[in-house]
C-alpha cells in the first residue's frame, strides 16, 4: 500500500486497532525507535524491542509506544505517517512533532 498520512482525527482509532489486532493474534511484533532532531542529531531510543502496543490519547495529546521495559512517549505530534504492506499491516510510522522533531518506529 505504501507511505500514507494519518488525519488526526483517525490516530486514537488506528492505532487502538492496531494494539487490539497485536493482542488478540498472540503474535510477538518487535519494534525499533529512532528519533531525528536538529539538535541532538539521530538518537537510536530501541533496539528491536518486544512491541506491546501503541496509543494516542487526544485530550493529553500523546502518542505512546509501549515496548518491553520501556514507555516511549511522544507529546504533541503533529504528523503521522505510516507505512503499509499490501495486506495492510503496518510495518514503520513517521511521527513529526511541532518542535520539527521526527520520531521513526519500524516493526517487524
Amino acid at each position: 500500500m505504501g507511505i500514507k498520512k494519518i488525519e488526526r482525527t483517525r490516530w486514537d482509532t488506528y492505532f487502538n486497532t492496531f494494539s487490539q489486532t497485536l493482542m488478540r493474534s498472540h503474535r510477538v511484533d518487535y519494534a525499533e525507535i529512532r528519533v531525528l532532531s536538529t539538535e541532538f542529531g539521530a538518537q537510536q531510543e530501541t533496539t528491536w524491542l518486544p512491541l506491546q502496543g501503541i496509543t494516542f490519547d487526544a485530550k493529553s495529546d500523546l502518542l505512546e509506544v509501549l515496548v518491553e521495559n520501556l514507555d516511549h512517549l511522544v507529546w504533541h505530534p503533529s504528523e503521522i505517517y505510516v507505512d503499509e504492506a499490501a495486506d495492510g499491516t503496518l510495518m514503520r510510522f513517521e511521527v513529526l512533532r511541532k518542535d520539527g522533531t521526527r520520531e521513526i518506529i519500524e516493526l517487524r
